[in-house]
């Protein structure tokens, strides 16, 4: 690649991107609650007891599993209908496993029910695989600094980047 390719790669306008989602999680007072808006909806987080919370509400990894768990039904009942195939049912199973040393994952056991083939089955399951929420927790999607709103700021101190020093 000649150095004009390169300068015109490097130059080109990258593209926008749009918020299709958005959520506030705001923790407050000595306990481990937090409060969530998602969009209009109000929701909230909790720890359990044997950790210091008051066992108010779903933990972080509850949620998450949630996410995982809706989404995938979501996905597979919509390509369903869009190829009106049976699926009257979509049940989503998941467990957050931990395992030697600080080893974590995921199960997932999908039940369709419905007069399905093989093939729609199959075709069901590999798209289990692929759904938005599934890439992100697979790490797929990148996780990057908000940009500051006007007449706020950061509460997350930035280390001050000095000539010679590294940051990571």
């Amino acid at each position: 690649m000649s150095q004009g390719e390169q300068a015109e790669t490097t130059d080109a306008v990258q593209p926008e991107y749009v918020r299709a989602a958005a959520v506030v999680a705001t923790s407050s007072g000595s306990d481990y609650r937090v409060d969530i808006r998602a969009g209009r909806h109000p929701l909230a987080a909790d720890e359990p007891e044997s950790v210091g919370g008051a066992d108010t509400a779903p933990t972080p990894v509850g949620l998450l599993l949630s996410a995982l768990g809706s989404c995938t039904a979501i996905t597979l009942r919509m390509y369903a209908q869009r190829k009106r195939w049976p699926l009257p049912e979509v049940r989503v199973h998941l467990a957050y496993e931990k395992g030697p040393g600080r080893a974590v994952r995921i199960t997932r056991r999908v039940e369709l029910t419905g007069d399905l083939d093989d093939d729609q089955r199959a075709r069901l399951l590999e798209i289990a695989d692929r759904t938005p929420v599934t890439r992100a927790v697979r790490g797929d999607v990148p996780i990057v600094p908000a940009p500051e709103r006007p007449g706020r700021h950061n509460s997350v101190p930035r280390p001050a980047v000095t000539e010679g020093t590294q940051t990571s």
